[in-house]
């Protein structure tokens, strides 16, 4: 489980693939990390041989998700997503979107959470292009970094009521 770079990565896939493993990919910010992305990251997993996670840099994190985004740094989000054993590599990305990274790395699998439509899935059409699968993982209601926050935010204002 480490965190490696691009050339590295897509090398380290092209010798998965020459044996014969299934690389599946996934992406996210992975700002806060819980209970709902542990679940997708394991059955992520289960659909291969070799699970490598695109990481939004702290840059597209918060042209994404706008300012005071991210809340934990790059470091230390790739740290604990390398700290999980459904994950074998990290890579962080620059870019808004994952799509060049999935192109270079042209996984087996591409898997997002099932609030994606499929047609909105970044990469889809291009993994499908090459006779890849995209999936759709179901979420855990009430488990999204966006109700965390806003339990944590709901929290703080009880207290100064």
């Amino acid at each position: 489980m480490t965190v490696v770079s691009r050339e590295d990565l897509i090398k380290m896939s092209l010798s998965l693939k020459e044996k014969g493993k299934i690389v599946v990919f996934t992406n996210g910010c992975f700002d806060l990390l819980h209970r709902g992305h542990v679940e997708l990251l394991r059955q992520a997993r289960e659909l291969g041989d070799c699970l490598v996670v695109g990481l939004n840099s702290d840059r597209s994190v918060e042209k994404l998700k706008g300012s005071g985004r991210p809340i934990q740094s790059e470091e230390n989000r790739a740290i604990l997503l390398n700290a999980l054993e459904a994950v074998d590599y990290v890579t962080i990305f620059d870019e808004e979107t994952p799509l060049a990274l999935i192109c270079d790395l042209q996984p087996h699998v591409l898997v997002k959470g099932a609030d994606y439509n499929t047609e909105e899935i970044v990469g889809g059409a291009e993994v499908s292009s090459w006779g890849g699968q995209v999936v759709r993982i179901p979420l855990i209601e009430g488990e999204a970094t966006r109700d965390i926050i806003r339990r944590a935010a709901a929290l703080e204002r009880d207290k100064t009521s």
